[in-house]
């Protein structure tokens, strides 16, 4: 079962922040996913100050240019893994260094891939 796993930024990541150790630890973490076979994809994000967003209203597109300023709606990463159930999703994301790194919060959200053909009508 396929899980994606949205990691929410701080302010300290927005800001362009950066901590070797962490990375290395980060690093260190997704390579033991790897040698699991649980880590399908992972990828980081830089901060919304290089994000654009796009929008549609009433058939017009519209481009907002970052940064964005309400930080614990935005997104800092995202792994897909393949684990057997919610309940090891969880249980690998307890294991991130993130969780214990320049911060005391985090927060991850886990939601399993749709699988199987697409709902008609989901894409209209």
């Amino acid at each position: 079962m396929r899980f994606v796993v949205l990691r929410k930024t701080e302010k300290w990541m927005e800001s362009g922040g950066s901590n070797p150790e962490l990375a290395a630890a980060m690093q260190q973490y997704d390579d033991e996913m790897r040698q699991a076979g649980v880590l399908v994809a992972v990828e980081r994000l830089q901060p919304s100050a290089n994000a654009t967003r796009l929008r549609m209203s009433k058939g017009e597109f519209r481009t907002v240019d970052g940064p964005f300023t309400e930080s614990n709606e935005l997104i800092a990463g995202v792994n897909i893994i393949d684990v057997a159930s919610r309940e090891e999703a969880i249980a690998w994301m307890k294991r991130c260094p993130t969780l214990c790194g320049p911060s005391t919060e985090a927060e991850f959200e886990i939601r399993p891939v749709l699988e199987g053909p697409p709902v008609d009508g989901a894409l209209d």
